[in-house]
């Protein structure tokens, strides 16, 4: 699985935000992070300074970023147990509000195919039988599109 600070790092490249911001996203949600500690988790897995970003600090920050998008919700949102690629990818779709064309048009920036039938199992609820695990391939080539569809 591509680790939390690979997808922190993706988003803050494809979106090109400072670390302030990134700070400030995690804060609207109650969890605080100093710029230190930001810093930390930008950093890579060889740099003796890197922190390992936990699930609590991508949901916050995603969860943030989907406030920022959007705009508050009118009620809060259920509270996620265990983060997986598939939430991920769901709240990436929920903050920039894409739509299947969109996905597809993301994954064909990254030359990688997916069916409509395979991209629908994805987004499905667990304990749907057309539930399909999100893969890491499929997620790192998401952010890989999405990156080049942003900074486009």
């Amino acid at each position: 699985m591509p680790n939390n600070n690979d997808v922190l790092r993706s988003l803050r490249y494809a979106l090109d935000l400072p670390d302030t911001l990134m700070r400030d996203l995690m804060k609207s949600q109650g969890h605080e992070t100093d710029s230190a500690c930001m810093a930390q988790l930008l950093k890579k897995e060889e740099d003796p300074d890197f922190l390992e970003c936990d699930d609590a600090s991508l949901i916050a920050f995603l969860d943030g970023l989907i406030t920022h998008e959007r705009g508050a919700r009118d009620t809060p949102a259920a509270p996620v147990k265990r983060l997986t690629n598939n939430i991920i990818l769901k709240k990436i779709r929920i903050a920039f509000d894409l739509k299947e064309s969109d996905l597809h048009e993301i994954f064909e920036l990254a030359d990688f195919k997916v069916s409509r039938p395979e991209l629908s199992a994805i987004f499905r609820n667990p304990g749907n039988k057309n539930y399909r695990p999100c893969g890491d391939q499929l997620l790192r080539y998401f952010l890989k599109g999405l990156s080049l569809r942003l900074r486009a």
